[in-house]
């Protein structure tokens, strides 16, 4: 019998996605094949201590689902670095660029990936204005209000006022010193997976999120039982390619490996379509609409896990 590869999935950690790490690995662990895999769990706590010393002794390869700073973000993929061990996802680099939505912005204008009207400024600039319009004036209302280093919708707002505009400034700045406001546009929200290494990635079947708000917030992705996607959505071909070949766009252009989720928005009126943001580690629990994209277009959940297993394996050299 071949000996089985030990996998340390990597979870928890101080950001305010902890609960939904947890989540996201249990999944994980349920869904490995254990006839090929021996998967233990490994949980760093809101302080950031890890339970044990994470070595080549005790596993062969790491699985991080890990969500927000700290673990989406380059942290622990360069402490995975340093320890010379094989992990599943985008490197150093490519996890910092895509957990800061400005930088990400700024890959994606560089490559001529298309992105909604937006500015960002720091609080020192919050602080030292005394005409908060001054700093927004290029942008219509409604506006998101986001800060710059989160994920799954923690601490965004959709303003419509200067009041509104200052309370949603303050919220973001509670998670971050850097803030995003973006225009907002009416359109409908696509999803697109993708898979592989650097130079032969691909493109999942394209789903739609179901937003019954102004946006999909946290409380709905993660504790509602509500359907959250239609995995796969009905779209004219045109605009299903264009989705693909712009995911695969963004991918490239932060420097993606393994994996990541790209989120569209998709006005149908004029037929345009925005990349709002890409996700280095979206999430895996049984509710993910990046496994069921890949699931639809025929990649069960246990297949995808030992895809980017061997995608982790293949960057090391291991």
């Amino acid at each position: 019998m071949t000996e089985r590869l030990r996998v340390a999935v990597l979870a928890g950690g101080p950001s305010p996605e902890h609960e939904v790490s947890l989540q996201s690995a249990q999944a994980v662990l349920d869904a490995l094949p254990k006839d090929r895999y021996a998967p233990f769990l490994v949980v760093v706590d809101r302080q950031g201590r890890w339970p044990l010393d994470l070595s080549a002794d005790v596993a062969d390869v790491v699985f991080p689902v890990m969500h927000g700073p700290y673990g989406e973000d380059g942290v622990i993929q360069g402490h995975l670095e340093v320890l010379g061990l094989p992990y599943v996802g985008c490197g150093v680099l490519a996890s910092a660029v895509a957990m800061d939505k400005v930088a990400m912005r700024r890959s994606f204008l560089a490559e001529d990936v298309p992105v909604t009207p937006h500015v960002w400024f720091t609080e020192h600039d919050w602080r030292g204005t005394t005409d908060p319009w001054s700093l927004v004036k290029s942008l219509e209302w409604p506006m998101y209000v986001k800060p710059a280093n989160m994920g799954s919708s923690i601490g965004i707002s959709r303003v419509t006022s200067v009041e509104e505009l200052r309370a949603g400034v303050e919220l973001a700045l509670t998670y971050d010193r850097v803030v995003l406001v973006e225009q907002g546009v009416r359109a409908r929200e696509l999803i697109c997976g993708v898979l592989g290494d650097h130079d032969e990635p691909e493109a999942s079947v394209v789903g739609e999120l179901l937003v019954s708000g102004d946006w999909l917030d946290y409380e709905t992705k993660y504790l509602s039982r509500a359907e959250i996607a239609t995995i796969p959505v009905a779209l004219p071909e045109r605009v299903a390619d264009e989705v693909r070949e712009l995911s695969l766009r963004a991918y490239r252009a932060i420097g993606g490996y393994g994996l990541s989720r790209v989120d569209f928005l998709y006005q149908e009126e004029t037929g345009r379509l925005y990349v709002l943001e890409i996700n280095t580690m979206p999430g895996f629990t049984p509710r993910s609409v990046y496994a069921r994209a890949w699931g639809a277009g025929g990649v069960p959940y246990p297949d995808l896990l030992g895809r980017l297993i061997d995608l982790a394996l293949a960057r090391s050299g291991a």
